[in-house]
């Protein structure tokens, strides 16, 4: 006779604290350099030490986090070198997302991207760094699902992960005032049908703001 086993907790307690861990990394609530320990990541998701080591490893493997063989965990302080890279890397995946993404670009897509970009001025308006830096990956999330090119997509969003820490930095650096005005470029574009114009735009949306960081 066979007896239903019990589901394994760890799987679903790693996966807990991996995407949560990865959000809060993601979305700049945790600066870059920051050290973090093990036991209290742990104890801030009410888990065991192994999960947490588990999410720690996975997210060290895509670049959220170091973690050094003394077992000190941080999110990486990039160099100039390396935000150079990372900006290359979103213009050309990005870029060809946008580029795909135009055909399937309906009036309800670009509704949508408008409601989200006048969200992000509520945000700056409010000071909040994390809900910005949030709602500003919603926008090209939001552009970029109509590619319909998932592997591409997550390699942006890794590129995301290991920017957001600096991305809070750049945000207090920036000092806005508005929502960025290539989001207003890209939706015109849309809007157009305009191809050279919406990958200038997105070019320059994810580019310039990370170039003001080096030096």
């Amino acid at each position: 006779m066979l007896y239903p086993t019990r589901p394994d907790p760890e799987p679903s307690a790693h996966d807990r604290v991996y995407r949560g861990l990865r959000g809060r990394v993601m979305h700049g609530e945790i600066g870059p350099g920051q050290p973090l320990t093990i036991r209290g990541i742990g104890a801030e998701y009410g888990v065991s030490m192994t999960p947490a080591r588990e999410a720690v490893r996975r997210l060290s493997a895509e670049g959220a986090l170091t973690l050094s063989h003394s077992g000190r965990v941080s999110t990486p302080e990039l160099t100039n070198e390396r935000i150079e890279e990372l900006a290359s890397l979103r213009s050309l995946i990005e870029v060809e997302l946008a580029s795909r993404a135009l055909p399937r670009a309906h009036i309800a897509l670009i509704d949508r991207l408008h409601s989200i970009n006048t969200r992000i001025s509520e945000d700056i308006a409010r000071h909040d760094a994390v809900a910005y830096i949030k709602r500003n990956l919603e926008f090209h999330r939001t552009l970029y699902l109509r590619a319909q090119a998932p592997a591409m997509l997550a390699m942006a969003e890794t590129v995301w992960l290991q920017l957001g820490p600096t991305m809070r930095v750049l945000y207090g650096r920036l000092d806005r005032k508005e929502a960025p005005r290539y989001h207003r470029l890209i939706i015109g574009a849309l809007k157009a049908g305009d191809e050279p114009g919406l990958r200038l735009a997105v070019r320059s949306d994810v580019t310039e703001g990370l170039r003001m960081l080096k030096g």
